[in-house]
């Protein structure tokens, strides 16, 4: 099952298993039994702190397996083969199972363990999903720390009967005590937030106790965490306010145009970002949205959860989101067969008909990858021509199972019984409208900029993105900005990271100006 390169570091990994583990493993005479066993024996066979076990219990998800210390009942569950992405998922599950210290604080550690009450998680996932194993990994660490909690990872694919039953078409979705509980990526931060309900008073209290920063970044994506580096590097204190540290580079899944890495994936990226900013004294404050903006002689960023952080100089790394097509059916069935991820939620419409909104690069490398996957796509860009590069346009017209509209303007998503049944177009050349039937819509018409909050405080453009000069200045004096909410062109991880180390030299330019200002007015 693991070639020879796999089990050699998994068996590096292992060596930090302290703590004698039981993996209890339910199976049938199928072939992905028999694929799952060949996985649980290849891992054992790397330590003797492993033991695997067999059941024949029709009650339980077959194929699956469960994960103890010896002698506990730690209620964590794999249901499926957890390779691809989630792989990670079970090594960290060993780890933290055979008694290996999570990397997480300590006052988070004390938090789970005094969650009260009876929590029974199953997430749903594909393993093709980069965004699925942070919230599998936050809710198994949760089940090992708490014995009032359980939790079972579901990989949607192979379960697809009860997938089809509780209609889901999204992943990862959460289930907690059988009534949905979350549905994308959530941080564990989050997820504690949302079980230990007074966790959010008291971030609140403690972020509105801190003193001014000197440099306060808004945003934690690639130019957020290029200018906390930079500005931690002059040596003033400097501040992170995020609402997820990676932005949107943690829903990329391949990176191949980073100058010097010759392929990544965002969440490795971001995982690398995160540990170079800790590196310097910058005081991350992740889960916490920006609310309002108000300049003065120490400027002010108010949080959602109530608090308010001050700063001399302020940098807007606020990054983008999804476009939304903004028709009848779009929001209504969002999550029940509309998409914003193909990489994500591919995997769940396997064998069905679906459409790709969006010609550009985005929407036809959607279409190839779904082609492989789906009985039918059908591509539809409102222009008169796709824009996506030559190559990937002639990839896309040579797969058998595409059909593509131009000049389709995308007017309805239609659905019954919760979930998506069609998509209605007009063709804008006769104004005809068609309809087609389908059970996912995938939504790759481009990004808009979070900059909603700042209206009416910074200088926008029509397109909504902070308008900024050469060195990152905006329309008030002392706030800055950078990547992909601004109006810099293209919008690219590389752009975006000099953008911000470029607005964190003109912040630190700008205190010492006030600074050497302050002192000549305080001599006259």
């Amino acid at each position: 099952m693991l070639d020879a390169n796999l089990k050699q570091q998994l068996s590096t990994y292992l060596q930090n298993v302290t703590q004698p583990i039981e993996i209890t493993a339910n199976v049938d005479d199928g072939a992905k039994s028999a694929e799952m066993r060949s996985l649980l024996n290849d891992i054992a066979s790397l330590t003797d702190k492993i033991t695997v076990f067999e059941t024949r219990d029709a009650e339980v998800r077959t194929p699956s397996f469960a994960i103890n210390r010896a002698g506990a009942d730690m209620g964590l569950r794999f249901a499926g083969i957890p390779m691809g992405h989630e792989f990670t998922s079970l090594v960290l599950a060993l780890l933290q199972a055979g008694g290996h210290p999570p990397k997480v604080e300590a006052g988070v550690i004390a938090q789970i363990q005094a969650i009260e009450g009876r929590f029974d998680f199953v997430t749903y996932i594909s393993l093709s999903c980069q965004n699925c194993p942070e919230v599998v990994q936050a809710l198994n660490l949760l089940a090992v720390l708490n014995p009032n909690i359980r939790h079972t990872m579901v990989d949607g694919a192979l379960f697809q009967d009860e997938v089809e039953r509780n209609k889901i078409l999204a992943v990862p979705s959460v289930y907690l005590n059988g009534e949905a509980f979350g549905q994308g990526r959530m941080n564990l931060k989050e997820i504690i937030a949302k079980l230990d309900t007074g966790a959010s008073a008291r971030d609140a209290a403690r972020i509105a106790d801190k003193d001014a920063f000197d440099v306060l970044i808004v945003g934690g994506g690639p130019a957020g965490a290029a200018a906390a580096i930079y500005a931690a590097r002059k040596g003033v204190r400097t501040g992170v306010v995020s609402e997820r540290f990676g932005g949107q580079v943690m829903d990329t899944m391949a990176i191949e145009n980073f100058i010097s890495v010759k392929e990544t994936e965002g969440p490795k990226l971001v995982a690398a970002l995160e540990q170079h900013v800790k590196q310097y004294e910058v005081d991350v404050m992740d889960g916490q949205r920006a609310e309002a903006l108000i300049p003065g002689a120490l400027h002010e960023i108010r949080l959602a959860s109530g608090a308010t952080v001050k700063a001399k100089a302020i940098i807007l790394a606020t990054g983008a989101r999804w476009r939304e097509m903004n028709v009848p059916g779009e929001r209504e069935y969002r999550g029940r067969g509309v998409a914003y991820c193909p990489h994500c939620d591919g995997p769940l419409f396997k064998g069905k008909r679906v459409a790709v909104v969006g010609g550009g690069n985005s929407g036809v490398e959607a279409a190839i990858d779904l082609a492989g996957i789906v009985a039918q796509v059908t591509l539809l860009e409102f222009g008169s021509a796709l824009r996506a590069d030559a190559v990937l346009q002639a990839k896309l017209k040579s797969l058998p199972n595409v059909t593509i509209h131009t000049d389709a303007q995308t007017t309805e998503v239609t659905g019954a019984d919760g979930k998506v049944n069609g998509l209605v177009y007009t063709d804008r050349t006769t104004g005809e409208s068609h309809t087609v039937a389908l059970e996912g819509v995938f939504v790759q018409i481009g990004l808009l900029p979070n900059t909603d909050w700042l209206k009416g405080v910074v200088d926008l453009s029509k397109h909504g993105e902070i308008e900024i000069n050469a060195r990152g200045e905006t329309s008030v004096a002392g706030v800055f900005a950078a990547g992909d909410a601004t109006t810099v062109p293209y919008k690219q991880i590389i752009i975006a990271m000099g953008e911000g180390s470029k607005a964190a030299l003109s912040a630190f330019d700008h205190l010492i100006r006030s600074s050497v200002s302050s002192e000549l007015a305080s001599t006259v």
